[in-house]
């Protein structure tokens, strides 16, 4: 009796796996006919996307080339033939002698000159530029100086001391002097028109009394 109810349990139990079994793969085929799976797994795995990416080439551009380098070429160009047609009645050996006359050039025209001359008028004295210390030690002497008379009479320029007295005081004196004196002069003319020239002035101081 007991192994009669032992066997029915068996029994049992494995009609129930059996039905378990048979239920689950008809579950199954109706999930699989009705699409139900394929929604469960997009739910729980979105579909995969997948994008197509281009793969650009960048392409390096070669370098320049480098500037072509000039050369100079010389070019030699030939002389040019000049070809000269030499007519024959030149051609000739007759040997032509040419007297050439040379004529004396004509003689310059003279020129009249008027030479410098001062003024007797209004010409200053030397006793009045003479130098006061040089009376009371009795010094004398001539003093050369140098001066350029322009066309109006006057000193063009400063005047120089040419040949001293050797008195310094003396030859003070006498630049004084040849400055005073310009404008009492008459100028050298040339044709009748007024130059200037330079001339040695000599001033004499000489003591005509004594102290």
């Amino acid at each position: 009796m007991s192994a009669y109810v032992q066997d029915t349990q068996f029994f049992t139990r494995r009609t129930i796996v059996l039905g378990a079994i048979i239920l689950l793969h008809i579950f199954l085929a109706w999930v699989l006919a009705t699409g139900l799976a394929t929604r469960a797994i997009q739910l729980v795995a979105p579909p995969i996307q997948t994008t197509i990416v281009k793969q650009t080439k960048k392409t390096v551009k070669p370098p320049p080339p480098p500037p072509p380098q000039l050369q100079q070429q010389q070019v030699q160009v030939p002389p040019p033939v000049i070809q000269i047609n030499v007519p024959q009645a030149a051609q000739s050996r007759a040997i032509t002698v040419v007297k050439q006359v040379a004529r004396p050039a004509p003689p310059p025209a003279p020129v009249h000159v008027t030479p410098l001359r001062a003024i007797p008028r209004d010409f200053p004295s030397t006793s009045d530029y003479y130098p006061d210390a040089s009376r009371r030690l009795g010094e004398q002497g001539t003093v050369l100086v140098k001066l350029c008379i322009g066309a109006g009479g006057r000193l063009v320029g400063a005047p120089s001391i040419e040949k001293s007295s050797g008195s310094p005081r003396l030859d003070s004196a006498a630049l004084r002097y040849a400055r005073a004196t310009s404008g009492h002069f008459d100028p050298e003319t040339r044709n009748g028109v007024p130059v200037t020239v330079c001339t040695a002035l000599p001033i004499r101081f000489q003591l005509t009394d004594s102290f």
